[in-house]
């Protein structure tokens, strides 16, 4: 039977990846009537990204390491009973990162040119103070977020996810239809689209409070709480814990933000094209990275999940439960990624058609390159998690400032080269979290003395399946295309048609992999809530 922590990081993984994956799709759907011809269209759509992609850093520097830090020390200030810990551990976070926020916040407001023309984009500042107060708001949902996840209770943060992505979709599409029906320029309807984003975020602050009061009805404060440290030392531990977490998550924010400018700077500078234009091919890159982006979102949970639970395994000296989770945390993600990167770089053109309208060799070219990048993102998220959970945190640093100074060169040099242009950031993506994935592995197998992660063996069979999947998905596409096409045609609908039928027989062709090669075995299957049960339907031994 499984061990109590284990089957919450994996009740804990399998809501926030619920919850995750319905916020994908609703952010998707967000996304492609607002990225249509008409409405935000390529200039747009690259307005909306170097908007988005400022706000992340300023977000992300104030609150990266927050969650990750609250959900370790009180996930170990639980393990050994000390409540009162627990309770001074959000007391003190609360009011000091609200008064970041607030400072971020003023930031953005009083320096949205600035940010603008120093990203090559100056129709980008109007979205950039809409987004300001979305800052602030994210400070304290990270405090919360993060007490609610150290009690291994991930129904807050999903729930908060929930709320945050439908209204940004509902008031988004109404802000961005109503100003186009006003006939403002796109810089405006691209400020608008993003306006949810800040309502989403004010509306979880309540609920978030209300999951608080629920979690603490149960919390009995230990004899032991007189001995709670100073309100400056428990700043000063979660400080410690979340700047390096801060400081190697900011580079990955500095990084999209440094590469987004040079690559417009570049196309500007050394290929002369317009702004306009530039603001164009970088809607295009954005439209590959919204589908790029739903492989990483079924990862995060898990990566979030596993902190606490490693946490207070080893907190509780259980270090073989502990190992036991590190070890399917890794196989879960390979599970899952290797064949949804698979199957982005080789249904790459279809997807598009499908989500976009959009045919055009470049995008799917991008979508190829960044199809291969999403299980690198993946591995990265997971094997940082790991790091992070033993107590490894500073390791990111080193890691992640390589991975960028890598990203950044070649985004650089490709993106001056006519014969890359705008696919320089594509590629210098996927270079940068192919070495960071390598590196992190590199450090497990250093640094985590016992129970560390036996990546071959996690590896080997995944890769197989889901190479044997990608040739199903190609051929069958294909076929279908071929001799579809003389009785449904070749619009988008009849495009959507192949395309769902791909993917379902990719799917269950990739089920029975895993089945017939052994892949999924019994013991995986335990891992899963009522596994068992399925595992004997589908006679998995």
């Amino acid at each position: 039977m499984l061990e109590t922590g284990k089957q919450h990081y994996i009740k804990g993984a399998a809501i926030l990846a619920a919850a995750s994956v319905f916020v994908k799709i609703i952010g998707a759907i967000y996304k492609i009537p607002l990225f249509q011809d008409g409405v935000l269209g390529d200039e747009g759509s690259g307005d909306f990204q170097v908007t988005y992609s400022v706000y992340t850093l300023i977000l992300t520097i104030s609150t990266a390491g927050v969650p990750v830090a609250m959900s370790r020390l009180v996930s170990s200030a639980r393990a050994t009973n000390d409540t009162g810990r627990v309770r001074r551990y959000f007391n003190v976070a609360l009011p000091a990162f609200a008064l970041i926020g607030l400072i971020a916040m003023l930031i953005m407001l009083l320096f949205a040119e600035g940010f603008a023309n120093i990203m090559n984009n100056s129709m980008a500042a109007p979205g950039i103070r809409v987004l300001a107060p979305a800052v602030l708001f994210g400070c304290i949902i990270a405090v919360y977020r993060g007490y609610t996840q150290g009690f291994e209770n991930m129904v807050p943060t999903a729930m908060s996810q929930v709320v945050e992505v439908l209204s940004k979709a509902v008031f988004g599409i109404s802000a961005a239809l109503w100003l186009v029906q006003m006939g403002y320029a796109s810089n405006i309807v691209s400020a608008g689209a993003i306006i949810g984003v800040t309502i989403g975020l004010a509306l979880c602050v309540p609920l978030l409070v209300y999951y608080k009061r629920k979690v603490d009805k149960n919390i009995t404060i230990s004899e032991d709480s007189f001995k709670l440290p100073t309100r400056s030392n428990a700043l000063k531990q979660i400080i410690k814990v979340s700047v390096p977490i801060t400081l190697s998550a900011s580079f990955m924010a500095i990084m999209v933000v440094i590469d987004s400018s040079i690559v417009l700077g570049r196309l500007q500078s050394a290929l002369h094209f317009t702004e306009v234009e530039a603001r164009g091919m970088f809607g295009m890159f954005s439209r590959a990275l919204t589908v790029y982006n739903l492989p990483p979102s079924l990862v995060v949970p898990v990566s979030i999940s596993i902190i606490p639970a490693i946490a207070a395994a080893l907190a509780s000296k259980k270090g073989k439960e502990a190992g036991i989770i590190m070890q399917s945390s890794v196989k879960l993600i390979n599970l899952i990624a290797l064949p949804a990167a698979t199957g982005l770089m080789i249904l790459a053109t279809p997807i598009l058609i499908a989500l976009y309208r959009d045919d055009r060799e470049l995008t799917s070219t991008m979508l190829v390159i960044l199809g291969a990048a999403s299980f690198f993102v993946c591995l990265q998220f997971i094997t940082t998690a790991i790091l992070q959970a033993n107590g490894h945190e500073r390791i990111a640093l080193l890691t992640f400032p390589i991975g960028a100074a890598i990203k950044i060169f070649l985004a650089w040099f490709l993106a001056g080269q006519q014969s890359f242009g705008i696919l320089g950031s594509p590629i210098g993506t996927l270079a940068c979290f192919v070495v960071i994935s390598i590196l992190n592995i590199v450090f497990i197998k250093v640094l985590v003395k016992e129970n560390k992660p036996k990546f071959f063996k996690v590896f080997l069979k995944p890769i197989l399946c889901s190479t044997v999947m990608a040739g199903i998905a190609f051929g069958c596409y294909s076929i279908l295309y071929k001799y579809g096409s003389a009785i449904l045609g070749t619009s988008r609908t009849a495009v959507i048609i192949y395309l769902a039928i791909t993917i379902m027989i990719s799917f269950i062709s990739y089920g029975i992999l895993t089945i017939v090669t052994r892949t999924i075995t019994m013991d995986d299957m335990k891992l899963i809530p009522r596994g068992e049960k399925l595992a004997k339907v589908l006679h998995i031994k």
